[in-house]
């Protein structure tokens, strides 16, 4: 009886340590799989700096348009008319009434006295027309460069500076022809401006002008600078052009030096006086009234 005892009790204990076993396994199996879920899920990944790439460079910035091109200048609006007498009028209300065209003849000379004269005029925003002489632009091409880079305009004033009125038309031709030429050879612009030597012309010269599509100018305001009794004498040259002054003046004067020497006080005295300084581009050379 007591061995039986001893089985049977021999027989539970084992029956409950086999129980044990079992869920000591179960549950020591449990805790790998949720680890191998958390290792298995997809982690984000770490971020790291931008690297330096042509796209994240900084953009350079945008050049400016010119839809004109780069070389192409602004057209100036006509503003004036030149009428029988040689004086200039204003097209529309918005044109000063009280304005001069500054001209000066037979250069270009010497640099020294040509760029003072550029020196004044750029001192006092003006512009003017330069007529020149075709030998003389033969001798110093460089000069007739300097006044057309200054932005000041050139005028034909004949090759050899000869009274036109005494000549051929074939002479005639062959005079205005050849200032075209060459003053197109050296700036790439031909003039648009004639006036004779001594102001004397015609009707040969007035057409053969018109032909070349320059538009025929003498002056209704001399300075009388080329005067004897006015050689180096600047006050006179001032006064002698104040006392012809009217509004629309066509004022002519020469590369000499008294009137370069005369120039700013005269420029600043017609500006105390409330004039301005036509702009030679301003004038429709096709208008008569």
């Amino acid at each position: 009886m007591n061995k039986l005892m001893i089985g049977l009790l021999s027989l539970t204990l084992l029956v409950s340590l086999n129980g044990c076993a079992e869920k000591s396994d179960s549950a020591g199996s449990s805790e790998p799989a949720a680890a191998n879920e958390i290792a298995q899920k997809p982690q984000p990944a770490p971020q790291q700096p931008p690297q330096p790439t042509k796209s994240n460079k900084p953009a350079k910035p945008a050049q400016p348009v010119q839809p004109n091109g780069p070389n192409k200048q602004t057209q100036v609006q006509k503003q004036y008319y030149m009428n029988k007498n040689y004086f200039f009028k204003p097209i529309n209300s918005a044109a000063p009434k009280k304005a001069v065209l500054l001209t000066f003849d037979d250069g270009p000379k010497e640099k020294p006295l040509l760029e003072s004269i550029l020196g004044t005029l750029d001192k006092h925003k003006a512009k003017a027309i330069f007529f020149v002489n075709g030998y003389r632009v033969k001798e110093h091409p460089e000069l007739l460069k300097l006044i057309h880079d200054r932005k000041q305009t050139i005028g034909n004033h004949s090759w050899d500076h000869i009274d036109l009125k005494k000549q051929s038309a074939q002479k005639v031709k062959q005079q205005l022809t050849d200032v075209q030429t060459i003053v197109k050879k050296v700036t790439g612009t031909s003039p648009a401006f004639f006036r004779p030597p001594f102001g004397s012309g015609g009707d040969t010269v007035r057409k053969t002008s018109a032909q070349l599509g320059m538009l025929y100018m003498t002056w209704s305001n001399g300075s009388e600078d080329w005067l004897g009794k006015n050689k180096n004498k600047p006050d006179q040259v001032i006064a002698t052009v104040m006392k012809q002054l009217n509004p629309g003046s066509n004022i002519l004067m020469h590369e000499l030096p008294w009137t370069a020497e005369a120039l700013d006080e005269l420029l600043t005295l017609l500006e105390s006086k409330g004039y301005t300084f036509i702009d030679p581009a301003a004038i429709d050379p096709h208008r008569t009234s």
